[in-house]
């Protein structure tokens, strides 16, 4: 896990990656501002004050809410550009490390596009539990890393898998190393947490569950002693 770790810390900023990181903060920070700008004139349309100040307070702390609202969007943001761009990223990957492997398989958009649906709604439905609990005391953090940690630790490391085995058998090898999974989930939700870094939360993510998920079959195909 920690070697995966490391290894996707150091390719996200390598050349062949760095077209689609540019794509990546591009895509991301404009849903972001999108959402931003979508919450201001939602605000904006719904409410009039009697008195040109009102209005312009108003204003501000909506901008700063939305700023506020946003840092919890970026978990499902990440979801949304992962499933446009997690082929792209694991082919780099997979072409660049493990050459002599067979080559993994681009999902078909009639797959493609139900999953990262599915993605979405269950990150998005994870972070508005984890949001509740912001609530009490002393368990918000760890319902964020808890939840985001096993939400894109799952994700992330089934579509890895998906690329070479049925989706059935994907997750069946998932939960034959869920607690693997877990432990790097965790490492995707801590490097979620970083302001500005996170916003590259979709190739982090990608390239270390690709190399785990390698090891792990390296791991599993090894004869066992006698």
């Amino acid at each position: 896990m920690i070697s995966s770790a490391l290894t996707a810390l150091t390719q996200i900023f390598e050349q062949p990656l760095r077209a689609i990181f540019w794509k990546t903060l591009g895509y991301t920070l404009l849903l972001l501002l999108l959402v931003w700008v979508a919450l201001n004139g939602a605000v904006a349309t719904l409410v009039t004050l009697p008195y040109p100040w009102l209005e312009t307070v108003l204003s501000l702390l909506t901008g700063i809410g939305a700023i506020f609202v946003l840092g919890y969007l970026v978990a499902p943001v990440t979801a949304v550009i992962a499933g446009i761009l997690q082929d792209d990223i694991a082919e780099v990957v997979e072409r660049r490390s493990y050459p002599r492997d067979p080559p993994g398989r681009a999902m078909p958009l009639s797959e493609a596009i139900p999953q990262a649906i599915k993605f979405t709604g269950v990150v998005i439905l994870g972070n508005i539990f984890a949001l509740f609990l912001l609530l009490i005391p002393g368990v918000n953090l760890i319902a964020f890393f808890v939840v985001n940690g096993y939400l894109l630790g799952r994700e992330f490391f089934e579509f890895a898998a998906m690329r070479h085995m049925s989706a059935v058998e994907a997750r069946a090898f998932r939960r034959a190393h869920s607690t693997t999974v877990f432990l790097s989930g965790l490492a995707i939700a801590g490097f979620l947490a970083i302001p500005f870094l996170n916003l590259l939360t979709p190739i982090f993510a990608t390239v270390m569950m690709l190399h785990l998920y390698k090891r792990l079959t390296y791991r599993s195909s090894r004869p066992r002693p006698l």
